[in-house]
């Protein structure tokens, strides 16, 4: 089978197919046929040489997959081949075969096609994890969330919103302030030409936001503080921008504040599988029903996985860019 690697630590040109031996599914396991792959930030970094995967992983990329189970491993029940699935895994995703733990295995919704399905599993569980548990963004409660335009921004304003909160978002241009707003956020600020600690007090009558959700890290360290209420949260997932900042410890301890933060890829099977079924039984309605959907910018072939890649390096796009592994058949 064809898979995505990168040969050699550097640029988007780096990436090629490799041909691999068949994956077979072994106890407790499915083997998916994959239709659409997503591309995350963790793709570009670990191409670039700059991301320590976890232990054993492979060397193909690939977080997120959607597809049909092509076969079913022992001890397994409740799945059937030709069914369609989507899942999150350690890695190896960017393949046309790929087997996943039943554990991670999540229905795919008839509303939904496959690419728009391959855009869900990361996003989805690392928002649903970080703003809704660690967060506690509930109804009534204000929620800053730092690219606003992502993938984990427009999955946080729509899940922040399912949930009855409002959303402020920061963004680099119009265009993407404009595409937060339409999914149902409050504000959009412009980092480009805004101070956004001042114009969230600006925004919140001086009271601040109950929750940040950053994923730029520590040049905005000091300034997330800043931005807090009373008892706010600081949800770190990301440091875009450097990972060792200066911090104001007497603001924390006068604010109260709560700051935590999480990473997904290195979590245990046992630890993501109930992460699935809490968004199954949380989120899954919600999305089947059609009150949220993943945004998806484009969805390129995958043998451009280069060109997709370079459009993330760029930030030209608003949501997801997944690539088609194969045609989705006509429903």
């Amino acid at each position: 089978m064809k898979a995505v690697v990168a040969t050699a630590p550097g640029g988007p040109d780096v990436l090629g197919f490799v041909d691999r031996p068949a994956p077979v599914a072994g106890a407790g396991e499915l083997l998916v046929e994959v239709v659409g792959t997503a591309i995350n930030r963790a793709d570009l970094l670990q191409r670039a040489g700059r991301y320590a995967v976890p232990p054993g992983s492979t060397d193909v990329l690939g977080l997120e997959l959607a597809g049909r189970v092509a076969a079913v491993g022992a001890d397994v029940t409740g799945w059937s081949t030709g069914d369609r699935v989507c899942a999150l895994t350690p890695g190896g995703a960017h393949a046309e075969l790929v087997t996943i733990p039943v554990s991670a295995a999540m229905r795919i919704p008839d509303s939904m096609t496959y690419a728009q399905a391959a855009a869900v599993p990361e996003t989805f569980l690392t928002v649903y994890d970080n703003v809704l548990v660690r967060g506690e963004v509930a109804a009534g409660r204000t929620l800053l969330v730092h690219g606003g335009a992502s993938g984990i921004g427009t999955t946080a304003i729509q899940l922040a919103r399912e949930r009855g909160a409002s959303v402020y978002v920061t963004c680099g241009s119009q265009r993407k302030i404009d595409a937060c707003l339409e999914l149902g956020a409050a504000a959009g600020i412009d980092y480009h030409t805004e101070d956004f600690v001042e114009r969230v007090r600006e925004l919140t009558d001086g009271r601040g936001v109950d929750v940040v959700l950053d994923h730029v890290g520590a040049p905005y360290l000091r300034r997330n503080v800043d931005c807090l209420a009373m008892d706010g949260r600081l949800v770190m997932i990301g440091t875009m921008a450097g990972a060792e900042g200066m911090l104001d410890i007497q603001a924390v301890m006068h604010k109260r504040v709560w700051l935590t933060g999480s990473r997904l890829r290195p979590r245990t099977e046992a630890e993501k599988a109930e992460l699935v079924r809490a968004l199954d039984r949380d989120i899954w309605p919600a999305l089947a029903a059609g009150r949220i959907a993943p945004v998806v910018d484009r969805v390129l072939p995958w043998e451009r996985v280069a060109e997709a890649h370079r459009v993330l390096e760029a930030s030209d796009h608003v949501g997801k860019v997944v690539l088609a592994v194969r045609e989705e058949e006509k429903r």
